[in-house]
């Protein structure tokens, strides 16, 4: 057997605030929903694979960094600049701000937060 990630799904407590942030940040282009009437909205990265945003108004979400997702670029330098444009904050793993993190395997990583509290990694393997 084989596998591979199809989509991501989050919940999200304003579905709209999140679109335009996950397009801002990643350049994601939406697409339509598929599997249903919902208000769930998707996104898609370049290579296919979805992130779904299901909204959930009443939602307070509460996670530690440990809980993750990680996306890759071999353009790691300007999409920090293009953070810092954004004025997202992030920092490495320690929480130092404003600050990557060079793994023992030599990977720059660096983690922020979505409108909702998730952590995201960003990271230059390739």
């Amino acid at each position: 057997m084989t596998f591979s990630l199809n989509h991501i799904a989050i919940s999200v407590q304003d579905v709209n605030q999140s679109i335009d942030f996950y397009k801002k940040v990643f350049q994601l282009q939406e697409i339509e929903n598929t599997a249903s009437n919902s208000k769930t909205r998707w996104l898609s990265f370049d290579d296919g694979r979805q992130l779904h945003l299901i909204p959930r108004p009443e939602l307070k979400v509460v996670t530690n960094k440990a809980v993750h997702f990680a996306l890759s670029t071999p353009h790691f330098e300007a999409f920090i600049t293009h953070l810092n444009n954004l004025d997202i904050a992030y920092s490495d793993w320690k929480n130092t701000p404003n600050k990557d993190y060079i793994r023992k395997d030599g990977i720059l990583q660096v983690y922020f937060q979505d409108p909702d509290g998730y952590w995201i990694e960003v990271n230059n393997q390739v």
